[in-house]
């Protein structure tokens, strides 16, 4: 089994709703969502260019999958995840769009995010003790003859070569896309997505993932909230509290999901 720490919108969030249609699998439920209908794609032909973050489900990386050093359990893992969340800050991403990411598509800050940076490196050191080392044959699927010095480094040192000065939020949408198609997937999640991307991105939990066995798909096997509940701490920008949050956020969601759902079958 292998865990890792990602950042997803809840369950009910419209942008949850919006991905896991395009991609096909809901990262909570591992339920498969109806097919959307995509202007100039089949249904199979939108199936094999979203295979590969299907597995993985929507998500934006904060410490890459690892498995559990010896010395640890689950259960130490979930008290240190929980404890840490609180120390954390609910923050924003003032904006997110769609964007060209190497060989693939995903959804990526307008502007840099120090926060969100800050907040990535605090978790990959704050868990590498979690962290069983890397076998040799999880050095070579990295590809490490293909790796910057910083990125063969970073690899050796916490396990995954894209942290620290290396690290990009993102949250991928597509497998690898031939520079053919680019234009006709950026056009298609251009329109897919924009209905839910108005709003600022509210960064105000980390999910733990679990992959129950190699190549099974990732689910969400528990949100932690950044933040003290009780301190009614706003979220830079006037956002509601994490209290009001949580006892409003249920109904205030689903209406917006619904509107967003609607919004998104109008426009495709």
């Amino acid at each position: 089994m292998r865990y890792a720490i990602y950042y997803t919108p809840s369950m009910v969030d419209p942008l949850s709703v919006a991905a896991a249609s395009w991609l096909g699998r809901n990262v909570y439920s591992g339920e498969a969502p109806e097919t959307p209908m995509v202007a100039g794609f089949s249904r199979q032909e939108l199936a094999f260019h979203t295979a590969v973050p299907r597995r993985y489900g929507f998500h934006g990386t904060i410490k890459a999958p690892f498995r559990l050093h010896p010395d640890t359990d689950e259960a130490a893992l979930l008290k240190a995840l929980m404890h840490f969340a609180g120390t954390m800050t609910p923050f924003e991403i003032p904006r997110m769009e769609i964007a060209r990411l190497g060989e693939f598509f995903g959804l990526a800050p307008s502007v840099p995010c120090e926060q969100m940076n800050h907040l990535a490196a605090s978790v990959v050191q704050a868990f590498d003790t979690f962290r069983a080392p890397l076998s040799d044959l999880e050095i070579e699927r990295r590809n490490p003859d293909h790796l910057t010095a910083p990125q063969f480094s970073n690899l050796h040192r916490w396990g995954y070569p894209y942290v620290m000065d290396e690290f990009r939020f993102h949250m991928m949408l597509t497998g690898p896309i031939h520079p053919k198609l680019n234009t006709r997937f950026e056009t298609a999640l251009r329109d897919f997505f924009t209905p839910v991307l108005v709003d600022p991105l509210t960064i105000s939990s980390l999910a733990l993932f679990v992959e129950q066995e190699p190549g099974a798909p990732l689910r969400v096997h528990s949100q932690h909230p950044l933040g003290k509940l009780s301190a009614h701490r706003p979220v830079s920008g006037g956002v509601r509290t994490m209290a009001a949050a949580v006892s409003n956020g249920p109904h205030i969601s689903e209406s917006r999901a619904t509107l967003a759902a609607r919004r998104l079958q109008t426009s495709c």
